[in-house]
């Protein structure tokens, strides 16, 4: 016990000065791939979450540094080495050919192996949330989100054409698109705010994690409302683009509240999470009771 905390104890500054090819590793392939994500995945909406995973994954593991120095025991020095040869092959692979996907994963699983090797299994199962969490910085390929979000945005095509033809609105839809008065407007960019249903998800179980760790049930049940949840936001949004263009024409539309709208249905995303959150406060305290009952 005392040679684990002697491994991780001394902060960062302790570690980099026990390890510093390890450190100087970790710059040389950290750097390069934390600028690609930034310039890459973080400037697009469905990225937008990536900082403040990071920021946040780091704090919950920091918060926790007490426990780690306390029960850390190294783990087995060649499973943490032949895991770090595959993800440095997987690295050089996703690096070399652009893709980021790979190489943002490959330094995941990297950090999983070392943090492995210093800190044991043990603990990785105690920190299973904030590593859990850590991945959803992991960026998606822009063909598996939009094949998991096309279904989603003819959903909002039909809702957003019923609910404005029942009002009397000139509008009809033909996929994807929808055609008011002489204009157009396509839904696949409109409805870019379903591609933060990853981003909902992440600041939703930080949340969930951060004040509702005691019930898994409840846990599970909040974050199955974080996708009608999106779907009601983007459902607003495309109904203000819609209006936006009728009334004041198609450049409106498509310059400042086209992003403005893009950050208002993501901030109302996340307050309808908090509403409803504190709407269902009797079924949470229900269900925290059921999780904390003794088996009979």
């Amino acid at each position: 016990m005392q040679v684990a905390m002697s491994r991780v104890d001394g902060g960062l500054k302790g570690f980099a000065a026990r390890n510093p090819l390890l450190v100087a590793g970790l710059l040389a392939v950290g750097i390069p791939t934390l600028v690609a994500v930034a310039t890459q995945s973080w400037t697009r909406e469905e990225g937008v979450h990536g900082p403040i995973v990071l920021a946040t994954g780091a704090w919950l593991i920091w918060r926790r540094s007490d426990e780690i120095r306390r029960e850390a025991a190294p783990g087995s020095f060649w499973l943490s080495f032949v895991v770090l040869l595959a993800a440095a092959a997987l690295y050089a692979f996703g690096r070399a050919y652009g893709f980021l996907v790979l190489e943002v994963g490959a330094v995941y699983v990297a950090g999983v192996a070392i943090a492995y090797s210093f800190i044991g299994w043990r603990m990785l199962r105690k920190l299973w949330f904030p590593i859990l969490y850590l991945g959803f910085a992991v960026p998606l390929p822009g063909w598996l989100l939009d094949s998991i979000t096309l279904p989603l945005k003819y959903l909002v095509s039909d809702i957003v054409t019923s609910l404005l033809q029942a009002v009397g609105y000139p509008i009809v839809q033909v996929g994807v698109t929808l055609y008011i008065a002489q204009y157009q407007l396509l839904v696949e960019d409109a409805c870019a705010g379903l591609n933060s249903i990853i981003s909902l998800t992440a600041i939703g179980l930080f949340y969930i994690y951060l004040f509702h760790n005691a019930s898994w049930r409840y846990a599970l049940l909040l974050v199955a409302l974080v996708l009608p949840i999106a779907i009601v936001a983007n459902v607003i949004r495309v109904i203000i683009l819609v209006l936006i263009t009728y009334y004041f024409g198609d450049e409106m539309a498509q310059g400042y509240l086209h992003d403005t709208a893009g950050i208002v249905t993501f901030v109302s995303a996340l307050l309808l999470i908090f509403l409803i959150d504190g709407l269902l406060t009797p079924v949470r305290r229900l269900l925290t009771r059921s999780t904390d009952a003794p088996a009979a």
